[in-house]
């Protein structure tokens, strides 16, 4: 069993709800999506065994809050997450899962030893493609059984409704996540600065908790 993997290296988590938090980072190559956004642009790869990557994270010896599993998207590599996880719990490592939604059946899979989920949502007027709505609710009915919050990448083209339609399943499924914006960060922050008001405020008038975090570790030059 193998997995394409394209870096392992530990740094500060630099978005959501653990901004600051010193992490190690496995980031795996591929992903199920193409999100005209996407600021992970990936062209190499290591393949790993699990036993490999387990003792490439063991020469990581700081103290960590946890390993975070990025990519692309993790999940499309479900029977080696499970692996390398059952390695890496017995050495108290807490396992925090960063996706795209998506991969419901896959997360059912592990969802028993993932610790913490920073789960997308993907709004269709930023993502350039088509609606996942249903496929994010069902995502969002099995990671809420564990520590889950949400991320929505906001552009000046993303529309209302697609924010109300997100506030709409958070309020059915999860409505004690909060649900993090983050403007893309590709476009005039200024800009989109009035739009974030507006979306933060219309989410906390519909009961969900809504914060605005852009990528701090783009902005200091981190990792």
């Amino acid at each position: 069993m193998k997995a394409r993997i394209n870096e392992v290296f530990d740094s500060i988590q630099g978005e959501g709800l653990y901004l600051g938090e010193k992490q190690i980072f496995v980031r795996f190559f591929n992903c199920n999506l193409s999100c005209a956004y996407c600021d992970t642009k990936l062209d190499q790869f290591t393949e790993y065994e699990p036993k490999e990557l387990f003792e490439e994270i063991k020469l990581y010896r700081d103290k960590y809050h946890s390993i975070s599993f990025t990519g692309g998207e993790p999940l499309l590599y479900a029977d080696f997450l499970e692996e390398i996880i059952k390695l890496t719990s017995g050495h108290g490592h807490k396992h925090y899962l960063e996706t795209n939604g998506t991969l419901f059946s896959e997360l059912e899979q592990l969802i028993d030893c993932i610790d913490i989920i920073a789960m997308d949502l993907k709004f269709p007027s930023s993502t350039g493609m088509g609606k996942l709505w249903q496929m994010h609710r069902k995502f969002l009915k099995i990671a809420s059984r564990k520590e889950v919050f949400l991320k929505a990448i906001i552009c000046q083209a993303t529309y209302e409704e697609d924010l109300r339609e997100a506030l709409a399943i958070i309020r059915e499924i999860s409505p004690a996540s909060v649900l993090v914006l983050q403007p893309n960060n590709y476009e005039n922050q200024s800009v989109l600065h009035e739009k974030l008001l507006n979306f933060r405020q219309i989410a906390n008038q519909q009961g969900v908790t809504a914060c605005i975090i852009p990528q701090i570790h783009k902005i200091v030059g981190l990792r």
